[in-house]
């Protein structure tokens, strides 16, 4: 199984305490997903919620086509205003591993996201990876950076 790898960093002139207020609320994700995915946290969690080891979080999505799925992700490590990981453990991926780093800096927060997927179906998935799915995560995560901007400002 081949497996690709994702790496977007980003500075935003908030406090470590605000980004990780923010970041660490499951329902905040919806925000910064863009809207052709159809994204909607199925899980019964409200704004206050935060996020803890073993966290399950249900979704549903239409990443292709419109086509809507069922997506289940752990939350595996918290490392208050530092770090979470969250880990598919039911969805469109063969592995789907992503980790959001947070370091205070002057002025604000730079966060890093680091994702490691990889598509089943064996050269099905490679080809798949290589004609749509590389260009859809990436789509994404851009997506991401400029709500996030849009929202937080730039540093």
């Amino acid at each position: 199984m081949r497996t690709y790898v994702l790496k977007k960093e980003q500075s935003i002139p908030i406090s470590l305490d605000q980004a990780w207020d923010f970041f660490s609320s499951p329902l905040n994700l919806a925000k910064i997903t863009p809207s052709d995915m159809n994204f909607v946290v199925t899980s019964d969690y409200t704004a206050e919620t935060k996020m803890y080891p073993g966290m399950i979080i249900t979704y549903k999505i239409s990443p292709l086509l419109g086509i809507k799925m069922d997506w289940m992700t752990e939350i595996t490590h918290v490392d208050e205003k530092k770090y979470f990981v969250d880990e598919q453990r039911f969805g469109p991926y063969a592995l789907w591993h992503h980790q959001h780093h947070f370091k205070a800096i002057d002025g604000g927060v730079h966060m890093t996201d680091l994702l490691h997927y990889a598509i089943p179906f064996g050269a099905i998935g490679r080809f798949a990876n290589t004609v749509f799915v590389k260009g859809k995560v990436e789509q994404i995560f851009d997506y991401r950076t400029k709500v996030i901007e849009e929202m937080f400002g730039k540093l």
